[in-house]
Order: C-alpha cells, then structure tokens, then sequence
C-alpha cells in the first residue's frame, strides 16, 4: 500500500529520490553559471582572465559535483555546466591564460 503513494519517475529523465539535495544542487546551479559566465566571456579576448578563471572554478566545482551527485537531474545541469566551463577555460587559455601573460 505505501508503494501507490510514491511518486512513478521511473521513466523520467529528470527522475527524482524524493529527497532534497542542496548541496548537490548548489554545485549544479553553481556550474551552470560559472560554465555560461566562462563560455560567454571567453569569445572577448580582453576577457581571458575571467573566462580562464570561471572556466577552471566550474571545471573543478562540476567535477565535485559529479562526484557526490545523486540523481540524473543534477548529473544532467552538471554535465551542461562543465561542458560550458571547458570550451570557455580553453578559449581563455588561448586568448592569454590564467595569468595574463605575467608569468
């Protein structure tokens, strides 16, 4: 009988335990951003340093955040997210890198 009140997300995508995450979902929304604020960036050339850097803080934050997430849902944005932060940390890499150029 308690089994008919679960929710059915079987088949969903975006499947859910029922249980809140925020850590899990933080490091998501938090890799999402840092991957949009590299990507978007990193096609300014004067803007290296900071697609460089929110590129490799969301490479880092996203691997974390693979490695303690628990549900397709947070995988799914953290994959976006790290996807995002890699192509904008190698374009600042190659627009002048982490350092500007002083080392």
């Amino acid at each position: 009988m308690a089994q008919a009140l679960q929710p059915n997300t079987a088949g969903s995508l975006f499947a859910t335990d029922g249980k809140p995450h925020p850590l899990q979902d933080g490091l998501a929304v938090a890799t999402l951003v840092l991957g949009l604020l590299a990507f978007i960036t990193s096609f300014f050339p004067g803007l290296h340093l900071l697609a460089s850097w929110a590129g490799l803080i969301g490479i880092v934050a996203g691997a974390y955040g693979q490695w303690i997430s628990v549900t397709t849902r947070e995988r799914f944005g953290l994959v976006l997210g790290l996807g995002a932060s890699g192509v904008g940390f190698l374009l600042g890499m190659a627009n002048g890198g982490l350092f500007g150029g002083l080392f």
